[in-house]
């Protein structure tokens, strides 16, 4: 398929901007964060190692093929090497030093966030990032800051005292947190967030439960909320201490499970068992077992021996059809706010990026065939275009 003329001639203004010597050494800083050496990159992409050498020092220009295999074999997109990195990723960046190898994560989120601020030029309507005027709160010292933080951001979030926070996702997109999902395994971060010029991005692994990718989200919300630059969350959960990332637990904790809403569900069932409670609230609430057992214990609403309780219930497929449970699936698989999906559709109709790079930036939720048609144009529009 051929790629639009106003399309093809942004990208050849846009590719003009970059130097060789500039273009050099951001692919040195990318095969560096790969953790290639020049002979491996060049092995890889069917060049001599000089020859690597010299693109990286500025002496030798690259053809667009050999960047094309460039970018790929270090997992990087091509358009990364002709525009200017997201300060936030700059600054991570330095305070990690030369030597160190991005993890699979930090990798996602810089593409990520790349892809987010090319498709806010094309479609900021869509996308309706904040502005610069936002201010941050301050991060919560004291658990009580955290509860305060919790109450603010569920009433920016558009949320009444008591109700659960269903649409985590689409209501965060609305203050500037665009959260996306990524399967990214076993024994790795559970969450990571950096702020953009305008905006944030969040990116969450898929691999764990339901329960615990909603806590995660919310912990990623809290980064934001205190405009934490960048952030990689290891592991999520419940956390003991008086760090921030134990206060932002607990920030997720409040936010998603509200002392007001949860005080009255609990009576409300109250005359059940406590293994019938928790499978009701933590299906009410949506959050996982462990959450909710710290959560009622925080509240004093059952003790210890309760709470570990709890923490060994598991929701089966009976209680699914008993209570007439709702099975979320809640940043499930990859998956993309819908702002931004709305904003890569309304670029494509508008013939701001080709067919292939639409394909590229929804990540693989879209095929050929979900793409909407492009209007067909008259005969004069086409002529007006050309002449």
């Amino acid at each position: 398929m051929c790629v639009p003329l106003a399309s093809m001639c942004a990208k050849i203004v846009h590719m003009a901007e970059v130097d060789d010597k500039t273009l050099g050494v951001r692919v040195r800083e990318a095969r560096e964060r790969a953790g290639l050496k020049q002979g491996e990159l060049a092995r890889l992409v069917g060049l001599e190692r000089t020859a690597v050498n010299k693109i990286e020092s500025g002496i030798r220009k690259v053809s667009a093929l050999e960047l094309s295999d460039i970018a790929a074999s270090l997992g990087v997109t091509m358009s990364s090497f002709f525009s200017e990195p997201i300060p936030a990723l700059v600054s991570h960046r330095s305070g990690q030093g030369l030597d160190t190898v991005d993890s699979k994560i930090d990798r996602l989120l810089a593409g990520i966030a790349a892809d987010v601020e090319f498709v806010a030029e094309l479609a900021p309507e869509e996308l309706a990032l904040p502005g610069n005027g936002v201010a941050p709160s301050p991060p919560p010292r004291t658990s009580s800051d955290a509860d305060a933080l919790a109450v603010t951001a569920r009433a920016m979030l558009g949320l009444a005292d008591a109700e659960p926070v269903r649409d985590l996702v689409g209501k965060a997109a609305a203050i500037g947190l665009l959260i996306f999902s990524v399967d990214l395994g076993v024994d790795t971060a559970d969450a990571g967030t950096i702020l953009l010029r305008r905006g944030g991005v969040s990116l969450v692994n898929s691999h764990n439960k339901v329960g615990r990718r909603r806590l995660a989200a919310a912990h990623e919300l809290g980064h934001y909320l205190i405009a934490d630059e960048y952030t990689v969350d290891w592991r999520v959960a419940d956390r003991q201490g008086g760090d921030i990332e134990t206060r932002l637990d607990r920030f997720a904790r409040v936010l998603l499970l509200p002392e007001g809403g949860l005080r009255a569900a609990w009576t409300e069932y109250g005359a059940r068992e406590l293994r019938e409670v928790a499978v009701l609230l933590a299906s009410r609430f949506r959050v996982d077992m462990a959450t909710l057992a710290r959560r009622l214990e925080e509240l004093d609403l059952v003790d210890g021996e309760g709470a570990a309780l709890i923490r060994g219930v598991t929701t089966t497929r009976a209680d699914i059809v008993e209570f007439g449970l709702i099975v979320s699936v809640d940043l499930e698989g990859t998956s993309l706010p819908v702002s931004y999906q709305k904003a890569i559709l309304r670029a494509f109709r508008d013939e701001r990026i080709s067919q292939e790079r639409a394909l590229e930036l929804l990540r693989g939720t879209f095929t050929e065939c979900d793409l909407p048609p492009r209007r067909k144009r008259r005969v004069d529009e086409i002529w007006k275009f050309v002449s």
